[in-house]
């Protein structure tokens, strides 16, 4: 009629279509070479749910067509972890369980608009949909993707490049590379003290259960917990906007999701444990905020804010310590 309605096409710079590229290249070797146990239509079902609904919900809230970057990517996401077992092996074009994977995505993407804190999304959407799906259904139903994709032949060296350049260069071009390696290190020690209590987690693709340094290496090394801590933890919208504020959000992830992995003895609990470590500190935002500095304060500053923290010193500063060294006491018992 006589109406215009804009259109917002994506920008090449844009930081989200880089990601993409990430995601979309491991799903490429996933299936010519990884030979994941999904199917083009699955994946393709999972992003094509989450772009038509943003696209319909953007439109209905400011009349505009906007190309559906992070809805995109929340379906990749979704299809990158979700499994679902019924799903035969090598056939790439199967329709099986179809459904599955757009209510996932559906789930995942509304949870976006449902729940909101300082007017953004409380948690990473992939991330809440994956966790609450596998909780729900359990692992009869569906399952996260293993932590080792294949043996360390010339496909998984291909897959490790991609993710750790891509991540690399997204996280640092995000300026949240610190909130990545905070996690790693913390996560590394947390397995360590997990791994030396002699907790151990049986494993379809093992005959014994995998103990000690085997158990370590598996969780630590998994190109999966580098997907993880790369594009799910670092996402913009759902971390803090602080310096103090980033790695405290990334410390209290591996301490949450290290304890989670405490009480779980098979590999899907683990994997589930993993991923809900992120969803109980995103849970938590409106607390640690109130426990951190405020962005690009005088006070939001590592050496100082770790001085404090050293020193008992401000409430709110001796308050997260506590937490912190509770959580750290726990590991260990």
């Amino acid at each position: 009629g006589d109406r215009s309605y804009p259109v917002v096409l994506p920008n090449i710079r844009d930081s989200r279509l880089h990601v993409a590229a990430v995601i979309i290249t491991i799903h490429v070797l996933g299936q010519v070479t990884l030979r994941f146990q999904i199917s083009v239509p699955q994946i393709l079902v999972a992003i094509l749910t989450c772009a038509i609904l943003e696209v319909a919900l953007t439109f209905r809230r400011t009349r505009s067509f906007v190309w559906p970057a992070s809805a995109m990517l929340t379906g990749s996401g979704v299809a990158l972890i979700l499994r679902v077992p019924t799903t035969p092996l090598n056939e790439h074009w199967s329709f099986h369980s179809w459904y599955v994977f757009a209510g996932v995505a559906a789930f995942s993407l509304l949870t976006k608009y449902v729940i909101r804190y300082r007017r953004s999304h409380v948690f990473n959407p992939s991330n809440i949909g994956l966790v609450v799906a596998f909780v729900v259904f359990g692992s009869t139903r569906m399952e996260p993707l293993d932590f080792w994709w294949a043996p360390l032949n010339a496909s998984m060296i291909t897959a490790y490049t991609v993710i750790l350049v891509g991540g690399l260069l997204i996280t640092r071009r995000l300026r949240l590379l610190a909130v990545a390696a905070t996690f790693w290190i913390a996560l590394s020690v947390g397995v360590v003290i997990l791994a030396a209590s002699e907790h151990c987690m049986t494993a379809r693709w093992a005959f014994a259960p995998v103990c000690g340094f085997d158990f370590w290496r598996v969780i630590v090394t998994s190109p999966e917990v580098l997907i993880f801590l790369f594009f799910m933890i670092t996402d913009p919208k759902t971390v803090p906007s602080g310096r103090v504020g980033r790695v405290v959000f990334a410390l209290l992830v591996a301490v949450a999701s290290t304890l989670l992995l405490a009480a779980q003895t098979d590999e899907f609990g683990t994997k589930v444990a993993l991923l809900s470590g992120l969803v109980v500190v995103c849970a938590g935002r409106p607390i640690l905020d109130r426990l951190v500095p405020e962005p690009r304060s005088a006070a939001d500053n590592l050496r100082r804010f770790a001085g404090r923290l050293a020193l008992g010193g401000r409430a709110r500063a001796g308050t997260l310590s506590l937490v912190l060294r509770a959580g750290l006491l726990s590991m260990a018992v």
